[in-house]
Formats: structure tokens, C-alpha cells, sequence
């Protein structure tokens, strides 16, 4: 039978990609059977490989599914997978900053980053001088030292790769983009809601070492449920703007609901904390009779939940066997109390005395960073962020914090007043104050800090309100032009030519 040469019914690409098929198969087959762990590795490299091919040729998709992502990746810290993802992303930063480099493209970065990045650099020095042995713990904490600047480091480069979407996408459509974030976080609190705990895998269970804990409260994927719950409430907050943008507010209004349903029942103290300082700074900007009466229902609807709870009526109740409210119990007494009554108040104040004491004996540069931990008795995290960048950095770098939370609001009241009242930005810019505000409170009594989710998030919105919203998106350096602009360039270039020719036929002798 003759076979026709014109129509090749198999195509080169076809075959390479049927024997690239073949040989990875019998990769895996080996290596499989060699070590499970190695196939584990392959299937990383592999994937790591094709997110960075198409990270280059697909750049602003990639960027946003990675930013979707992140939201997913905490329920497997225990797998370092998290880790892996900021380590990945930092080296995509630097390789396309470099590929622009060489191709002489343009990076857009503003002043706020390169503050950022002098703040992040000086950090540092702590990180070389646990390394030299030239602070309180020795060198042997040197390295959990250096993944916490690793850790604030990624976000000053997903600052970097947010702006160079700039002029390359609509910022309304790179913020609207982030709440598909919300899909992985909040399929998991919903299933942690309706399943039994013995029924759910085990990275989707919160377990603690409080039996009232255990197994009880809502963490989403996001690992702890303080963590879910200002995650929670930096969205919440997002679509309160988008609901003052849209004339169909109801699916809005339905999401807000639904955040602050999640937000309770996450059973955050810290979160709800954060929820009663958002609140009137919020509302603060534009305040008025309507403004006042929605928030007042909202914190009275999300209080309501909360003190209706069991575990939220035993949270209010221990308050009462503090110092806080109780004048019978004195600093002393709470924290003898706090090794028998269970009560995460009493230990916080037992973790802060003991923290304060730590930071005396090293009062200028403390013990580097990610040391609070190993300070007291109690070997946990400080709860306490002010505590905390006391006792590691010591008084000269909390006078950095407190240099780093002043630009913060600095940054956001700037980019606020240079644009036209009431506009979208200025609007997404009051509600990022009024969310930091809510960090800020909420850092007296939680590790706010640590969250690396949200200041993921937070970076990717504090860079996009950097953008000048009014400039129409060009699409980039090597985008294609629209009909429009191609039409317009072509009218001009016409224009061009008839003018030429006019002048041409003007300057010809004329005949007799």
C-alpha cells in the first residue's frame, strides 16, 4: 500500500515526546525501586524545570498562579514544602532580574523597595554575627538565623516580581486575581467544619498541646489558626474595597460574610483582637452614620459567634484569671499559675517576663534572629513581636522595627493623598492602613510576624499600589500591539507620508 510522503501521520514532535515518555518511565521505574525518596526528588526537579520554562515565556500567568498558590503550601511545612517554594521563587526573581539585565530591559522598582532592601541588608548583620559567635547563643544557632532572613528576604522579592507587572496588567486585575487564594484555604476550613477530625488527613488537623485545642479549631492550610485567621481578615478587609468598587455588591457582601463566619470560627483570639482595632480604622476615612451602623453590626455579628462558641465563652472566662482583670493575681503569681491552669494568657505573660529578663543580659544586639524560642523555659515562640525583636536584635533592632513600621505608614499616607479623592487606589490604600493598624495590635499578643503567607500577600498589594492606576496598560516590552494602536499608528504614519509627498510636489519646478 503507498503511503503518502505529503501527510506525515506521525510528526517529529509527536515521536520526541513518545520517546522522552519512554525513558522517563523507566527512570522512575529504577529509581523507584532504588529509593523512594529519589523519585520524590525527580518529580521536584521536573516540576521545578517546567515552572521555570514557562515562567519566562508566560511571565504574568506563571506570577499569578504562583501568587494562588502560596495559599495552599503551608498545611506541608513539615515536608519543608513552603521553604522550597520561597527558595524557588527567590531564584526566579534573581534569574529574570539578571535575564533583564543582559537584555537591557527595563526593571521597574520604586524607592519604597530600595528601602526595603537596605532594611532586609541590615538585618543581616545579625545573621553574620551569630556566625562569628558575636551574640548571646554562640554560632550554633547561625543557621535557623539564616532561614528567618531567607524568609523575610522572599518577600522583598516577591515585591521585585510583582512590579514588573507593571504596565504589563490592569492592577485592578492583578488584586481581584488574589482571592482565587481564598479557594484552597477555605475548601479546607470548610471540610474541617462538616468532617470529623478522625476522618481528615492529618496535615489538615490543628493540633496542640491543649486538649482544648486539639482537633477543635479551624486552620484552613494554613497551619495554625491564628495564622488562618489574620489571613482571613487581610481578605475580608480586600473585599470590604472591592464592594465599595462594583455596583453588584451582593456576591461581596456574601464573601464578607462568609470571612467573618471563618474568622470566628477559627477561634483566634489574636484574629479577633485584630478584627475590633480594623474596624474603626476602616471606617475612620469615610466615616458616617451608615458607615458606623455596618460596622457595629459586623463586630457585634462576629463577637455573637464567637462568645456563642464553647471554646470562645472558656477564652473570655480566662481572661478573669489574669493580671489583666484579675487585681489578685499580681506578674508572679501568673506565671506560677501558668505551668498548672492551662490558661494561654497566664503563659503568655510568663513567656514575655521571661523573655524581658533574657534581653537584659544582652540589652544592645540580643541573641540573633530566631533565638526567642530557645530563651526561656517555656521553649516556644515569644507571642509578643515587640518582645520579640527585642530580645533577638536587642535595642538597635527595634529601633529598626519601629524605623521599618513608620515607613509603613509612610509609604501608604503617600500613596494615599497622590491620588484623586475617592478613587479606587486611594481606597485600597485606607484599607491597607487600617489592616496594618489590626497587625500592629495584634503583634502584642501573637507571632503576627511569622505569618509569611500573609506578608506574601501583603507585599504583592503594597506593590501593586505603587503602580500608577490611571496610566493605560501598555502590555510590556515585547508585547504585540492592539488593533487599536496599530490602527492609529497607521493612520499617523499616512498622514506622515501625504505631508511628505505634499511638500515634495511643492518644491518641483513648475513648467512653462
Amino acid at each position: 500500500m503507498a503511503i503518502d510522503q505529503g501527510k506525515n501521520l506521525i510528526s517529529f514532535p509527536t515521536v520526541l515526546m513518545s520517546v522522552v515518555g519512554i525513558l522517563l518511565s523507566i527512570i522512575f521505574g529504577v529509581v523507584a525501586n532504588l529509593q523512594p525518596l529519589y523519585i520524590a526528588l525527580l518529580v521536584v526537579l521536573i516540576v521545578a524545570i517546567s515552572v521555570t520554562i514557562n515562567f519566562f515565556k508566560n511571565f504574568e500567568q506563571t506570577l499569578l498562579g504562583l501568587l494562588i498558590l502560596r495559599s495552599a503550601l503551608d498545611a506541608f511545612s513539615d515536608q519543608q514544602v513552603p521553604a522550597v517554594f520561597g527558595l524557588g521563587l527567590d531564584i526566579l526573581a534573581l534569574l529574570y532580574v539578571g535575564n533583564c539585565l543582559v537584555a537591557r530591559k527595563k526593571i521597574h522598582i520604586d524607592g519604597f523597595w530600595w528601602f526595603l532592601a537596605g532594611w532586609i541588608a541590615l538585618q543581616a548583620v545579625w545573621v553574620i554575627l551569630q556566625k562569628l559567635g558575636g551574640l548571646g547563643l554562640g554560632p550554633s544557632y547561625f543557621l535557623g538565623g539564616l532561614r528567618e532572613w531567607l524568609r523575610i528576604f522572599s518577600g522583598l522579592m516577591v515585591y521585585l516580581l510583582v512590579m514588573q507587572l507593571k504596565d504589563r496588567l490592569p492592577p485592578e486585575k492583578v488584586v481581584s486575581s488574589l482571592f482565587l487564594s481564598l479557594i484552597a484555604p477555605l475548601t479546607a476550613a470548610t471540610l474541617q467544619i462538616t468532617v470529623p477530625p478522625s476522618k481528615l488527613p492529618s496535615f489538615l488537623v490543628f493540633q496542640s498541646g491543649y486538649a482544648i485545642e486539639a482537633g477543635s479549631r479551624m486552620n484552613g492550610t494554613l497551619g495554625h489558626p491564628n495564622a488562618f485567621a489574620t489571613f482571613t481578615l487581610f481578605f475580608l478587609g480586600l473585599a470590604l474595597w472591592k464592594m465599595g468598587q462594583v455596583k453588584q455588591r451582593l456576591p461581596w457582601m456574601i464573601l464578607v460574610t462568609a470571612l467573618a463566619f471563618f474568622l470566628v470560627s477559627s477561634k483566634s483570639l489574636t484574629g479577633l483582637t485584630m478584627l475590633v482595632a480594623f474596624i474603626p480604622a476602616f471606617l475612620a476615612p469615610k466615616l458616617n452614620i451608615g458607615n458606623v451602623i455596618g460596622g457595629i453590626v459586623l463586630f457585634c455579628i462576629v463577637f455573637y459567634l464567637f462568645a456563642g462558641s464553647e471554646m470562645g465563652q472558656e477564652r473570655l472566662q480566662s481572661l478573669y484569671g489574669t493580671p489583666l482583670l484579675n487585681p489578685h493575681i499580681d506578674t508572679s503569681r501568673a506565671i506560677l499559675l501558668q505551668w498548672t491552669d492551662g490558661n494561654s494568657f497566664n503563659w503568655r505573660v510568663a513567656q514575655w517576663t521571661f523573655l524581658v529578663n533574657r534581653w537584659r543580659d544582652e540589652p544592645l544586639l540580643g541573641y540573633g534572629l530566631d533565638t526567642a524560642r530557645f530563651l526561656t523555659p517555656l521553649a516556644s515562640y515569644s507571642h509578643n513581636d515587640y518582645i520579640r525583636f527585642l530580645a533577638e536584635e536587642g535595642i538597635f533592632g527595634f529601633f529598626l522595627f519601629l524605623i521599618f513600621i513608620g515607613a509603613l505608614f509612610f509609604r501608604l499616607f503617600q500613596l494615599a493623598y497622590s491620588v484623586k479623592s475617592g478613587s479606587s487606589k486611594q481606597n485600597l490604600c485606607f484599607v491597607m492602613l487600617a489592616f496594618l493598624i489590626s497587625m500592629l495590635v495584634g503583634m502584642i499578643a501573637g507571632n503576627v510576624w511569622s505569618h509569611t503567607t500573609l506578608f506574601f500577600y501583603w507585599w504583592t498589594l503594597l506593590a501593586v499600589a505603587g503602580w500608577n492606576w490611571d496610566k493605560p496598560v501598555t502590555g510590556g516590552d515585547d508585547a504585540t500591539p492592539s488593533p487599536q494602536n496599530e490602527s492609529i499608528f497607521n493612520t499617523s504614519k499616512q498622514k506622515y507620508l501625504n505631508s511628505q509627498n505634499n511638500s515634495f510636489r511643492r518644491q518641483l519646478p513648475r513648467r512653462g
